[in-house]
């Protein structure tokens, strides 16, 4: 199941998406994404229902979770190759030669203030910075809290699956020598375009792929994460409490702006498209 959060005539709503027939149908008595996924066993029984539906171009996607309850937890160099490619880009400060693989997940996170959803325009911010570059990353929603939780429990905590774009200001990254202020710039984390269920995902071997005005510039898989997804849950719950509709981000393959010699960095009118196995495309415009 493919759930959405839309907009329709001013009416912001929740639906199930049929993506071959380019169609959503509302859920009806859902406040938001985070009030389906908290109550999903009492409401799944009526999903399957009847009931109108609308076409997908006439309503406006949002992101799956507009206004996040916390920041979204996000994983730095989470594939072997990106780590290499950054390591050698110049733009990680820190970091040791030789050690470009850690020996445990490095998680930074975004703040929910950057959430914005499908085909909206991000903002290069040129009075911040001049090197903003893309990241496409398969993110997990946590579906069932938990402290504490067991690797071998992970997936039983997860709700489903959706797309980010980790945006990122390269140099702000560098010149602070941490994550925080490189990614947290408002509009930097587009995401979407709604959350594939967890019982239609097999998250251990997903084509993750980014396309930059057309021009294939990632192409991983997720079956190449150092630290998988049951690792992450584990590491990122011990001794924090995870809650319904929290979102974590996996981290980017190779392929980003600053593998290239020289660096690439995106301009304004370049458009931005992500795609992975079982969930859909997410596109945006940069401004």
């Amino acid at each position: 199941m493919k759930v959405a959060s839309f907009s329709f005539f001013e009416s912001n709503q929740v639906g199930i998406v049929d993506e071959a027939r380019g169609r959503i149908r509302a859920i009806d008595g859902v406040r938001d994404m985070l009030d389906l996924i908290e109550r999903i066993e009492e409401i799944r029984p009526r999903l399957s229902g009847g009931g109108s539906d609308l076409s997908l171009s006439d309503v406006r996607l949002l992101a799956p979770i507009p206004i996040p309850r916390r920041n979204i937890f996000c994983v730095g160099k989470n594939y072997r190759d990106h780590a290499v490619e950054f390591s050698r880009s110049g733009f990680e400060a820190g970091a040791a030669k030789g050690a470009e693989i850690d020996e445990y997940p490095a998680v930074f996170t975004k703040p929910a203030s950057a959430v914005v959803g499908p085909e909206a325009a991000v903002s290069l911010h040129p009075q911040a910075t001049s090197s903003v570059d893309y990241e496409a990353e398969l993110a997990v929603v946590i579906g069932v809290g938990g402290r504490d939780i067991a690797k071998q429990d992970a997936y039983r905590h997860v709700f489903g699956y959706t797309i980010i774009n980790d945006v990122t200001a390269r140099d702000r990254q560098r010149k602070h020598k941490q994550w925080f202020l490189g990614k947290a710039l408002d509009t930097f984390c587009p995401m979407g375009p709604w959350i594939t269920t967890a019982d239609e995902i097999e998250p251990t071997n997903l084509a993750v792929k980014c396309w930059v005005n057309g021009e294939l510039r990632q192409d991983g898989n997720t079956r190449d994460l150092i630290f998988d997804i049951p690792s992450l849950i584990a590491t990122i719950s011990a001794g924090l409490t995870l809650y319904p509709g929290d979102i974590i981000a996996t981290g980017t393959p190779a392929g980003v702006g600053i593998g290239r010699n020289p660096p690439l960095f995106l301009k304004v009118g370049d458009v931005v498209s992500i795609s992975i196995d079982g969930i859909g495309i997410l596109t945006n415009p940069f401004a």
